[in-house]
């Protein structure tokens, strides 16, 4: 069978689930969207609605509004945030299908693992963005270390793993196979949960608030903390760029925030809809962070 017969399913029409959902059929792959609600009907309606470099665009894509147990795919990605996984692979559970894809956040897969067993793959997505009146806005990592993330738990190289990676490759996306998914996954983490002091009590700060030195040092001295009590627990800190943040001095850090928020899709994943809505998942985060990694 060629990859372009392999039926691919993206359990979730947000964000991340939709930028996917796009690539793969932009690339002449046989994708299908779950998506529910209000989500479904803009899809049924219009297609998925897209941003092309000022263009506004659609393409249609087959779409389900619920996963059957008897309905089985090649490969079944669910892009969904960290909150949102253990619901998410519990409404795949009974189905058939081999492959599963988590691509989040994460500090660890005990409690997927025992939902889905040895169908998961752990992943963490190369896209990101935001949908506003239903129009996808999206971007993709340019760089192999900004592609998506994936890799066994075990650290092999397995069949199916490289089976997945001939689906990035059909799609022209980045990736990389990562053989100590779980140390990237807590690497990660410990950069993330650092946007948690963009955060105010009803929403996110105002764009001059986040750029301020004050706020900007805060986040400087605790991503450079964590990644060193990463690497204090003997987890390597990966991927290079990410254990060089925790070398460099805090006002190298600072200026890097700074020039992320001088970016107009920057300022919008940071400090718009998408990290508002993003906040549960940080928080828990944080707190799951600073319990395995005092």
């Amino acid at each position: 069978m060629s990859i372009k017969q392999k039926r691919i399913l993206v359990f979730g029409a947000g964000v991340v689930g939709s930028i996917y959902a796009l690539r793969f059929a932009q690339s002449g792959l046989d994708v299908t969207l779950l998506a529910r609600g209000k989500r479904m009907e803009e899809l049924k309606k219009d297609g998925l609605l897209y941003n092309d470099k000022g263009t506004i665009k659609n393409i249609l894509i087959n779409t389900v509004e619920k996963l059957e147990d008897d309905d089985i795919y090649d490969f079944i990605f669910v892009p969904v945030r960290y909150d949102q996984a253990e619901a998410a692979l519990s409404a795949i559970k009974n189905n058939k299908s081999k492959n599963i894809i988590t691509l989040t956040n994460t500090m660890g897969y005990e409690r997927w693992f025992e939902i889905v067993g040895e169908r998961l793959i752990p992943g963490f997505p190369g896209a990101g963005g935001d949908l506003k009146d239903g129009i996808l806005y999206a971007q993709f990592g340019s760089e192999k270390h900004q592609g998506t993330i994936f890799g066994e738990i075990n650290g092999h190289i397995t069949e199916r793993v490289k089976e997945l990676a001939k689906i990035f490759e059909a799609a022209n996306l980045h990736y990389e196979i990562q053989e100590n998914i779980k140390a990237f996954h807590i690497s990660h983490t410990a950069t993330a949960i650092v946007i948690k002091h963009f955060y105010t009590n009803d929403g996110m700060m105002d764009i001059e608030t986040a750029k301020s030195e004050s706020t900007l040092t805060k986040i400087a001295t605790e991503l450079k903390e964590n990644l060193q009590k990463v690497e204090q627990a003997g987890i390597p800190v990966i991927p290079k760029e990410t254990k060089s943040m925790g070398q460099v001095p805090e006002k190298d850090i600072i200026e890097m925030y700074r020039n992320m928020l001088s970016n107009n899709f920057t300022i919008d994943v940071l400090l718009g809809n998408h990290a508002i809505s993003a906040k549960r998942e940080i928080m828990m985060l944080d707190e799951m962070f600073h319990k395995q990694i005092p």
